[in-house]
């Protein structure tokens, strides 16, 4: 057997059982410091050719998205960035002039989070590979999981979805939306190149639930019966993977795989199902210019890094929160009792369909 035959998710079903079923499961490795406080690590691996290249991005915009990458899973986590340390590996005959553009690009999108580069390290490689791993805090009763959703809770987008995937299409295809004007473009492109990770929305969301956030005791963890977590079986409780459950009412983690990625990937943690509304979804409205409303979706649903923050929390928080973010965040559908994931249409035009993780970009 080999890789290509489990695949990505395969692949990592497989890895997590070398790690502590009580750490790994959410955009972080979440691990406490002290009775309060907590360090959220996350790492991240860049390939030449498969996360970026000259063609769509340079160096410059390369290295911010490398480092918007991490920070949008640290965010995820309701965590505060702290540091980041740097990998890479080149080419003995790589130019100087685009390994200092790559770091200008990392350092300008982290200078914004007061985010430090405080180490790493430098090896050849036939392939220019970048890993990075940020270093976040949260607090232990703010830490945001993938396993906490309920059912009757809202889903929560913080902002619009497929702008990432509509700025890329237009990089490798310059014909397309020629009757764009420049500034809708410019947007677009800009969101596939520097996307900004949503740190700006967790004050908001502490605002929000503030001591009225607390939720009933977690439930039990699922177990096999040797008393460990089973990670080729989904979680037969709201445990999530390893059990751990943050006390606040709310779950959630980024939408850099994608919108439908994300859901799906919260609903399984968690034990629940979903209802999402295809017209809820916050998409461009210059998306009318240059495709068709089934491949609006499709990219916004698949697209994948528009790092935007998915949210599952009760209905008036839900309420609350997308009024004060504004600026495209929406209600885009609520968790079901059931284990499916639906995407629904509420004008009636479509029929119901479940939702997939096999839509989107996999690594194999």
């Amino acid at each position: 057997m080999q890789v290509k035959d489990i695949g990505e998710q395969g692949l990592l079903r497989i890895l997590q059982k070398f790690c502590p079923a009580e750490i790994v499961g959410d955009d972080c490795a979440v691990m406490a410091t002290n009775p309060n406080q907590s360090l959220a690590i996350t790492t991240d691996m860049l390939v030449d050719g498969v996360h970026f290249s000259d063609r769509t991005t340079g160096p410059y915009y390369a290295g911010w998205r490398a480092a918007a990458a991490n920070l949008s899973d640290l965010a995820a986590m309701g965590a505060r960035p702290l540091a980041v340390t740097v990998a890479l590996a080149v080419a003995a005959d790589t130019a100087v002039e685009w390994v200092e553009e790559f770091y200008r690009g990392m350092t300008a999108c982290l200078q914004e989070y007061h985010t430090p580069i405080v180490g790493g390290d430098v090896v050849r490689s036939p392939v220019v590979t970048v890993a990075i791993t940020a270093f976040g805090q949260v607090e232990r009763d703010r830490t945001i999981r993938r396993s906490n959703a309920r059912s009757g809770w809202a889903i929560v987008a913080t902002g619009v979805h497929g702008a990432s995937r509509a700025g890329l299409e237009l990089l490798l295809n310059p014909e397309l939306g020629q009757n764009l004007t420049e500034v809708d473009r410019a947007s677009l492109i800009l969101a596939h190149q520097r996307p900004k990770p949503r740190l700006d929305v967790l004050p908001v969301v502490w605002e929000i639930l503030g001591s009225e956030g607390a939720m009933e005791p977690p439930l039990s963890p699922p177990l096999t019966k040797g008393g460990k977590q089973d990670f080729n079986s989904p979680p037969l409780s709201k445990g999530g993977l390893g059990g751990v459950q943050s006390p606040i009412a709310i779950a959630g983690m980024d939408s850099s795989d994608g919108l439908a990625d994300a859901i799906i990937q919260i609903c399984r943690a968690s034990g629940v199902g979903a209802k999402v509304d295809r017209t809820k979804i916050p998409i461009p409205d210059i998306f009318s210019e240059i495709v068709s409303t089934e491949k609006a979706l499709d990219w916004a649903l698949y697209g994948g890094e528009d790092f935007e923050l998915v949210l599952f929390l009760p209905i008036a928080n839900a309420q609350l929160l997308v009024e004060q973010i504004a600026d495209g965040a929406a209600i885009v559908g609520i968790a079901t009792d059931s284990t499916d994931i639906w995407l629904t249409d509420s004008s009636g035009i479509y029929p119901d369909i479940v939702l997939k993780l096999d839509r989107g970009f996999q690594h194999f």
